[in-house]
């Protein structure tokens, strides 16, 4: 089920991306997807944590791969295929490589390399993919406020994952959270 979410999830971003106009709150500019980007980096350390670091990067390549066709069959630029492409290996490998080095329980391995993810997910694709350098979507004025603005809802969403991922172990087995 962690494999069938996680590349779940990064399908239905491609989807939810292209489908749904960009949320604007303030000056943050936040694509719809970024709400399930945020939960991908979650469920990739699910699927680390359960089948180890060697098969979570063959993994990583499958959703790199699936994740490119989807875009490309919703219509994006090869622009925007490219700076997901390289945003998201970009930041599945720090997640991943975090995640393996911290020596903390779950939830917090889970936060703090989620949150490394999303700030160079989101910092790559948003200049790369969206600025003036790549598909011009935004001007460089707008730039800064599109990566805040998604940067706060991947942390958000990685702080409530980490507080479920907490609350729900816990609740199990407690010493689930010092492996």
């Amino acid at each position: 089920m962690r494999i069938l979410f996680y590349l779940l999830s990064i399908v239905i971003a491609n989807v939810v991306t292209a489908a749904f106009m960009p949320l604007q709150f303030a000056m943050f500019i936040v694509p719809m997807g970024t709400l399930l980007v945020g939960a991908t980096f979650i469920f990739r350390d699910l699927v680390q944590n359960k089948y180890g670091r060697a098969k979570t990067y063959l993994l990583i390549f499958a959703a790199l791969f699936l994740s490119a066709i989807v875009s490309f069959l919703l219509g994006d630029t090869l622009m925007i295929v490219a700076a997901s492409a390289i945003s998201f290996v970009i930041s599945e490998t720090a997640d991943t490589e975090i995640y393996t080095r911290l020596k903390l329980p779950l939830a917090w391995r889970v936060l703090y390399s989620g949150i490394v993810g999303g700030i160079l997910d989101s910092v790559i694709f948003v200049i790369i993919g969206l600025s003036p350098l790549g598909a011009n979507i935004l001007p460089w004025e707008a730039v800064p406020f599109a990566i805040l603005g998604q940067v706060i809802v991947k942390t958000i969403i990685q702080m409530f994952g980490a507080l479920i991922l907490s609350q729900v172990r816990i609740g199990k087995d407690p010493s689930y959270l010092q492996n």
